[in-house]
């Protein structure tokens, strides 16, 4: 008996571990579909305190929805504006800092008596002479009608999102209060009934009582969760943009008082790069040491502006964020670097950027459920 126990045990542990392969297999293999939906239905979490007071004062849907876009449109506007035009400044001062890594590469080259002719007559324009400018130019072109074009297929979701949501919920709430309460009220009736001969009034008006308890506590614990879900997604984002963005005034600041060139440019990119867990500071870090080194030409300097910058971003990504945002997700940092490793396998870039959310709303799932091995893994999951 217990080896067949122990034998059903393990089908099924291996069956899940086929269904987990093969949903990540879809998820990479349709992500032009998958990606752009489950962006969509972030903003609409995102958005769902602003539409609740539009809903509460009347206000209809498609001039909802208008509104909604119109508030994204300004703000992707405002952003890209931004980043355009400080990039732009700084392509206009590329020349300068090519001679500048030229001189250092040649100088390095020699010092350590580098005999190799392409490092101690080290050009960059050189090498980017070479680069096939029209297979870059249609490369930038694929990617920008890309972009558009998942542009407009996240507007495309959120459009149907907002109208038919209500109508997932409602039909997810049926299927798990039919699947949750009518077994149990099957097995209370024959339990009863066959201990009672007559079943009476008074039996029927008990079991309607109980079923109507039971449908209302899993509804309630449906709604809760799809509450916390709603809750979780905007915290997250709004204390992750605010620390973000605090980081990232705070290294422009530091950068601009020891005279380092374009310094909000290199707080824009803490501010971007921070949203990627773990790596995406790495990244934050390295770009504006280069910055320093071939600015003033000092390794020392270089170094000591990375322990600023590095002390910077430990103090509001290990120490504040964790405070703000790890307490109230509570999720496992071990699991916040595997999520951000397997998602951004499964979707790239976007897919580290959705990957403590995603994680979060995973976790929540999980430890909703009533099973015991759910039960586990949510508490592997904890941080706590």
């Amino acid at each position: 008996m217990s080896k067949n126990i122990l034998s059903d045990s393990s089908i099924k542990f291996f069956i899940t571990v086929i269904g987990i392969v093969v949903v990540a297999a879809v998820l990479k293999e349709l992500n032009h579909i998958f990606i752009p939906f489950v962006i969509a239905y972030f903003l609409f979490f995102l958005f769902s305190p602003l539409n609740a007071y539009f809903e509460k004062h009347k206000i209809p849907l498609f001039a909802v929805v208008i509104i909604d876009i119109f508030v994204m449109s300004i703000f992707f506007w405002g952003i890209s504006s931004f980043i355009i035009g400080s990039f732009l400044r700084f392509g206009e001062e590329t020349p300068a800092y090519f001679d500048k890594l030229n001189h250092i590469v040649s100088n390095t080259a020699v010092s350590l008596k580098i005999r190799d002719p392409f490092l101690r007559h080290f050009s960059i324009q050189r090498i980017i002479s070479k680069i096939d400018y029209k297979l870059l130019a249609g490369g930038v072109f694929a990617s920008t009608f890309n972009l558009l074009g998942n542009i407009l297929f996240v507007l495309f979701f959120f459009i149907f999102i907002m109208t038919g949501h209500k109508t997932i919920y409602e039909a997810i709430k049926n299927r798990y209060v039919h699947n949750k309460v009518k077994p149990e009220l099957k097995k209370l009736k024959k339990k009863y009934q066959t201990s009672t001969q007559d079943v009476n009034t008074d039996f029927n008006q008990w079991l309607n009582d109980k079923l109507n308890v039971e449908r209302h506590e899993k509804e309630t614990k449906l709604a809760n969760t799809f509450k916390t879900i709603t809750e979780q997604i905007q915290r997250y984002i709004i204390l992750k943009i605010a620390v973000n963005l605090s980081a990232g005034v705070t290294v422009s600041i530091f950068l601009l008082i020891f005279g380092v060139d374009f310094p909000i440019i290199w707080g824009l990119l803490v501010f971007l790069f921070n949203f990627i867990p773990t790596i995406g500071s790495a990244f934050a870090l390295v770009l504006p040491v280069v910055m320093v080194l071939l600015q003033f030409e000092s390794v020392t300097f270089a170094l000591i502006m990375a322990l600023i910058i590095g002390a910077i971003q430990t103090l509001y990504f290990n120490l504040i964020e964790t405070s703000l945002v790890g307490k109230r997700l509570n999720l496992n940092p071990l699991l916040i670097l595997l999520s951000v490793l397997v998602w951004g396998y499964i979707w790239g870039v976007v897919g580290m950027l959705l990957a403590v959310p995603l994680t979060a709303i995973i976790k929540i799932i999980i430890s909703n459920s009533d099973s015991k091995n759910m039960d586990f893994l949510s508490n592997l999951m904890s941080k706590n």
